[in-house]
C-alpha cells in the first residue's frame, strides 16, 4: 500500500510538470523574457583627492568599467513583422546595497516599444545617440570605464546622462550601416522647448573597419540634460546652509560646471577604429558648445556679459591588444581643451586636460573577469569656476593640484 501510495503522488508530479514544460514552451513561442545583471566591485586608489590620498572600496558605476545592474528585456512577437518590446534596467552600488542614479528604480533605463522590419521606435528614459554610435569606439568601452571619461565627462562619452520622456528610433543594418534619433519634450508647461533634448547619429561596420558620428542638441542642459536624475535640483533649490544650490553638473566637475547657465548646449563627435589582428586602434574625436552662457540662472557660476559660449575640444586615441584570449591589454591618451573665455569680472577662462589611460583585463570565465585600469591626469590653465584648473579623474573627487592619478584593482562578473 505504501508503494502504490507513493507512485501515485509521483506519477501526478510527473503530468504536472509535463503539462508545465508544455506550457513555458508556448510562452517561448509567443515571446520571451531575460533577466541579466552585470556585478562591478573593486579598490580604487587616489593619490589627490581634495587634498588626501585615498583607497576606498567603489562600484563600478563611480570608477569601474562597468556600472552594477540588473535588468528584465522582453520581447513578444506580434505578428505581421511587428513585435512588442520592453526594457527596465536597474542601477545599484554593492558595497552598501544603495541606488544609484540618484535613487531612481529603474535609474539606467526604462522604456516600451515596438519593433519591425524597418528599425525599432521605443518610449521611455533612454540613451542618447552618442552612447549608441559613438561610445563603442571609446577607451572607456572597450576597456577603461568610467575614469576614462574626457575632462570631467564634457562629452557625456562614458553615459553619465540618460534622456527622460524620449521617443527613439534605431534602425535594423542596411549594408553595414545603422542610424537613429531621440526626442525628448521638456515637459515644462507652456513653453514647448524649454529643456528639450534631441540627437541623431549613424554607425557602419565593414570587416575590420568601424565607425560613427552623432551630433546632441539640450536646451537649457543644467535642467534638461544633466538634471535627468533623481535628485536633480530645481531652479528654487537651496542647500542645507539655505544658499541657493541648483548647479546639477557638480562641484565635483569644475572642469565645466561653471557653465550650468548655458541657454544650450551642443555635442557633435566622430571617431573610427580599425582592427588587424589580435590589435585595435581607434580615435575619438567631439567637439561641445555652451552656449548664450548667462541665460539661465544657476547659483554658483561666474557672470558673463553678451551670452558668449564656451567651447571644449577633445581627442582621444586608443588602442588594445589582446595578448592571448584571455588577456587584454589598453592604452589611451586624452587631450582636451576649452577655448579662451572671459566673465563679466574680466577673469580670463581656458584650461586643458592631458590624460593618459592603461588597462589590462583577465577573463578568468565566459562571465568573470578581474581588471585594473590606471589614469593619470594633469591640468593647466583657468578652469569654468574662475580657479586655476585642478586635475579631476571622472568620478573621483577632485585633486588639490594640477595633478592626479587613479588605479583601480577589480572584479567583474555577469549573468
Amino acid at each position: 500500500m505504501r508503494h502504490r501510495s507513493f507512485r501515485a503522488p509521483a506519477r501526478a508530479l510527473f503530468f504536472c510538470i509535463i503539462g508545465l514544460a508544455g506550457h513555458l514552451e508556448a510562452a517561448r513561442a509567443q515571446g520571451s523574457v531575460t533577466l541579466y545583471s552585470i556585478l562591478d566591485n573593486g579598490f580604487t586608489y587616489t593619490n589627490n583627492a581634495g587634498g588626501h590620498q585615498s583607497i576606498m572600496q567603489q562600484d563600478g558605476n563611480n570608477t569601474g568599467a562597468s556600472g552594477s545592474r540588473f535588468g528584465l528585456r522582453g520581447n513578444e512577437p506580434l505578428g505581421g513583422g511587428l513585435s512588442a518590446l520592453f526594457l527596465l534596467e536597474n542601477g545599484f552600488t554593492l558595497p552598501n546595497g544603495g541606488l544609484q542614479q540618484g535613487g531612481l528604480l529603474f535609474g539606467r533605463q526604462a522604456y516600451v516599444g515596438v519593433g519591425s522590419l524597418y528599425g525599432t521606435v521605443t518610449l521611455g528614459r533612454q540613451y542618447d545617440s552618442l552612447a549608441d554610435y559613438l561610445q563603442p569606439l571609446s577607451a572607456a568601452s572597450q576597456w577603461g570605464g568610467y575614469m576614462t571619461g574626457h575632462a570631467d565627462e564634457v562629452d557625456n562619452i562614458v553615459d553619465t546622462n540618460r534622456v527622460n520622456n524620449s521617443i527613439k528610433y534605431a534602425s535594423r543594418t542596411y549594408a553595414g550601416f545603422r542610424f537613429g534619433g531621440v526626442y525628448s519634450v521638456g515637459g515644462v508647461a507652456g513653453h514647448a522647448s524649454q529643456n528639450q533634448v534631441w540627437s541623431a547619429g549613424v554607425g557602419y561596420v565593414n570587416g575590420p573597419f568601424s565607425a560613427g558620428a552623432a551630433y546632441l542638441d539640450a536646451k537649457e542642459p543644467n535642467f534638461g540634460f544633466f538634471g535627468g536624475n533623481g535628485n536633480a535640483l530645481a531652479p528654487n533649490s537651496v542647500g542645507a546652509n539655505g544658499q541657493p544650490n541648483d548647479n546639477n553638473i557638480g562641484a565635483t566637475r569644475p572642469a565645466f560646471s561653471g557653465f550650468a547657465s548655458a541657454g544650450s548646449e551642443q555635442i557633435a563627435a566622430a571617431g573610427g577604429a580599425y582592427t588587424f589582428g589580435a590589435a585595435t586602434a581607434g580615435l575619438v574625436y567631439s567637439n561641445v558648445r555652451f552656449d548664450h552662457l548667462g541665460a539661465v540662472q544657476v547659483s554658483g557660476t561666474p557672470t558673463f556679459a553678451g551670452g558668449p559660449s564656451a567651447m571644449f575640444n577633445s581627442i582621444e586615441v586608443n588602442f588594445r591588444y589582446h595578448i592571448t584570449p584571455s588577456l587584454l591589454a589598453g592604452l589611451a591618451y586624452n587631450w582636451a581643451r576649452s577655448n579662451s573665455l572671459q566673465t563679466a569680472q574680466g577673469t580670463q577662462l581656458g584650461a586643458t586636460y592631458n590624460q593618459l589611460e592603461a588597462g589590462l583585463d583577465y577573463s578568468l570565465s565566459k562571465r568573470t573577469d578581474l581588471y585594473c585600469v590606471s589614469v593619470f591626469q594633469h591640468a593647466s590653465g583657468t578652469d569654468s569656476t574662475g580657479s586655476s584648473a585642478h586635475a579631476s579623474i571622472n568620478g573621483l573627487t577632485p585633486s588639490s593640484t594640477d595633478k592626479q592619478i587613479a588605479v583601480r584593482v577589480a572584479l567583474r562578473t555577469r549573468f
